[in-house]
């Protein structure tokens, strides 16, 4: 059950019904929503049952062969891996990265699962032509083991088939109204386990949620209540955007016709295989009810007449395998996919990133395009994100040197929830095609030496999301060597000193210092200090290593005898 901005008592409310929402729950439609969303919702209803599997219309016989090549779901999610597998990485303007990158960091891998929700967006909107994606905050909560659960944004993909949006006449970009709907699973106050209709509608006024068309009440329940947010959290994204439409095409639509013809070819072609597996006996001259079948049997036949044949099959498959090919070859042109992509054997060769490009060329065209619409829809996602948490903890919005970037001179300790570019966030795709990590980076060296490229630019070619941060832990790291360096040259020096000290001899690699001239009356003794040396119990102990190191081991104490309970028992 999506996650709204209830209070604590609405969704207490609503949690006692033991709700189990299915995934595909067919809802019951109003003359109105049938007329405007009837069609979509068939449209659909039609891809995901090819998604999972459903492609025949009918049933055969049991026994008969039915055979399923679930190709449209194999390319379908190859190009939603293609896309979508290796993530994205969000920025914000310079005036705010010591800040937003981090809160968005929070919102999507700590609050969220990010890869995989990016993931679920891109398969519904693949499977169904349109994603829906809802913004919402799930308060603190404490468990009955009194573990403390966080507060948290939520970022929720809906079924596109209980979503019922209603755009401005005028601008596809305005939503005016929202509604959520769908059935689930629940206990009544009778204990009955019975389905349920749920549904919550949405405007930037107000929200109100309803069990079988009424309201939702309750003790401290407001039904409908304002909206905080001012605005519907709710994001469409078409996954290929059609021109005066504001819905969306599915993967599905060019390949779901020929994946059907295929499966209907590929059943003709087993059952003609299947028929010839066991031939037809003819029979001419004799009773075949006095001849019994099977291995190794002798049958006599008093009729000179008589013969007996099997039935042979004149039919020629090569030319029904070869339109099994040629509709295959079909599928993988509409969708761009190579035959190769689906585990086709090839051989193995060190391909340059070019070349693989331009055998990938439909397909990246495809993924471009894609991205288009779904980088304006993670933005939009972005901006409900941030507000919903400004909104809910104001204490986001002041720096937080632990846990957020490196802030300069220029950029503010608190940012304003007003200012429209604390919203605008950017989104860096990492290539769908596999990068030679090695040629990558020769060729930012050769642009670092010719002052072409920085270190920074350079992380960000490579994928890393914290720039900034990483050429910070880089410095730190390398001060750090060179402060231990530090640390071992003094020791060095302090050891060749002890050396010099004790035999009078210079130490390897060490100049031999001028022979030192006899101290005159009065004049201040050589201290450990001069010699490099820490004084009195340091340098002591030094010399007394040094000493022990070069001229033996200590003798090892003795256990006293006198209380040793072996040499007593001796």
């Amino acid at each position: 059950m999506s996650i709204s901005f209830a209070p604590p008592a609405m969704r207490a409310a609503a949690s006692d019904l033991a709700v189990s929402v299915s995934p595909l729950g067919l809802i019951e439609l109003s003359d109105e929503e049938h007329e405007v969303h009837g069609q979509r919702l068939a449209r659909y209803s039609s891809y995901w049952a090819a998604y999972l599997g459903y492609m025949w219309a009918y049933r055969t016989a049991p026994g008969e062969t039915q055979v399923t090549a679930n190709y449209a779901k194999a390319l379908t999610e190859y190009a939603v891996n293609f896309s979508f597998g290796r993530g994205v990485h969000f920025g914000a303007e310079k005036k705010y990265q010591h800040v937003v990158p981090a809160l968005l960091k929070r919102i999507w891998e700590v609050d969220n699962h990010k890869k995989a929700l990016v993931w679920e967006m891109g398969l519904q909107g693949g499977v169904s032509g349109d994603a829906f994606v809802k913004v919402a905050y799930d308060p603190g909560w404490t468990d009955t083991a009194k573990n403390r659960h966080p507060a948290r944004v939520r970022i929720l993909p809906l079924n596109s088939a209980h979503c019922f949006p209603e755009w401005h006449p005028h601008d596809r970009e305005r939503l005016l109204k929202f509604k959520l709907k769908y059935r689930f699973w629940g206990v009544g106050t009778d204990g009955t386990r019975m389905a349920y209709t749920y549904t919550e509608v949405l405007t930037a006024d107000t929200i109100a949620e309803y069990i079988n068309d009424q309201l939702i009440e309750g003790p401290g329940i407001v039904n409908p209540r304002p909206n905080p947010l001012g605005q519907i959290p709710v994001v469409h994204i078409p996954n290929m955007p059609v021109p005066g439409s504001p819905w969306g095409l599915s993967d599905m639509q060019d390949i779901l016709g020929l994946n059907r013809q295929y499966n209907e070819s590929a059943t003709q072609i087993s059952e003609i295989v299947a028929y010839h597996a066991e031939p037809v006996t003819v029979v001419l001259g004799a009773k075949a009810a006095n001849l019994e079948r099977g291995a190794k049997k002798v049958w006599s036949i008093p009729s000179k007449d008589a013969s007996i044949s099997n039935l042979d099959g004149l039919v020629d498959l090569d030319g029904p395998i070869a339109l099994l090919e040629q509709i295959k070859r079909m599928m993988h042109e509409m969708t761009g996919v190579p035959e190769t992509a689906l585990g086709q054997v090839q051989a193995v060769s060190n391909t340059s990133g070019v070349a693989l490009a331009i055998q990938y060329q439909s397909m990246v065209q495809k993924d471009t395009l894609k991205k288009l619409s779904y980088e304006a829809g993670l933005k939009k996602i972005n901006e409900l994100a941030l507000r919903t948490l400004f909104l809910f903890e104001p204490e986001a919005l002041r720096y937080n040197p632990e846990t957020e970037g490196i802030q300069s001179d220029d950029q503010d300790a608190e940012i304003d929830p007003r200012d429209p570019e604390v919203y605008l966030t950017t989104c860096e795709w990492p290539a769908p095609l596999p990068v030679d990590v090695l040629v990558k980076l020769n060729e930012l060296q050769i642009q670092m030496e010719l002052g072409l490229e920085s270190k920074r630019g350079a992380l960000k070619a490579l994928g890393e999301e914290f720039p900034d941060e990483k050429v910070q832990e880089i410095f730190e790291e390398l001060k750090k060597d060179v402060e231990e360096q530090g640390a071992l040259d003094m020791l060095r020096a302090q050891i060749n000193s002890a050396i010099l000290q004790e035999t009078g001899i210079a130490p390897d690699g060490v100049n031999s210092p001028e022979p030192a001239t006899p101290a005159s009356e009065g004049a201040p003794a050589t201290s450990p200090m001069d010699l490099g040396l820490k004084p009195q119990n340091d340098a002591h102990a030094i010399l007394t290593e040094l000493v022990t190191q070069a001229h033996g081991t200590r003798t090892p104490p003795r256990r006293n005898s006198e209380n040793d309970p072996a040499q007593e028992s001796r």
